[in-house]
């Protein structure tokens, strides 16, 4: 039978052990939470954290969003943001726009086949006046002059 080996090694204490970090690793992680939350704290200060600047979502009141359409320049992605007009009618809009010409007022819309009168009225508060010329490019306002 053999004997057993005893082994009078002194341990390493320099070997990591599992999770275990050395202290100046802790010290070093420490630090770097320390400026996290002063980072934090800085960038909620500086957005009115201290005066009342800061919105609570829950307490907004809702502001309402309006916005108005060309009708000549527009494409059917824009037109089916309108009430009552959805993507085949916002198609045929478009092409109509592009087979027939331009529009020269609202009522040149009911020439397309699926707008009647009360879609025009639902329509008629999101549409520019076709005489209102808005943000044209630089080009369309050198050939005009």
């Amino acid at each position: 039978m053999p004997t057993p080996t005893v082994d009078n090694a002194p341990p390493n204490l320099n070997q990591q052990r599992g999770w275990e970090i050395r202290s100046s690793d802790q010290l070093a992680v420490a630090a770097i939470t320390a400026l996290a939350c002063a980072l934090i704290v800085g960038s909620w200060v500086y957005r009115g954290g201290l005066t009342g600047r800061v919105i609570e979502i829950e307490q907004a009141l809702p502001r309402p969003v309006t916005f108005q359409l060309d009708m000549n320049s527009a494409e059917w992605p824009e037109w089916t943001l309108l009430p009552g007009v959805g993507e085949t009618l916002a198609k045929r809009i478009v092409q109509n726009r592009e087979e027939l010409g331009a529009f020269r007022s609202h009522e040149d819309l009911l020439r397309v086949s699926g707008v009647g009168p009360r879609t025009l009225d639902r329509m008629r508060p999101h549409l520019l006046s076709p005489n209102v010329a808005v943000d044209r490019p630089t080009e369309e306002v050198i050939a005009t002059q």
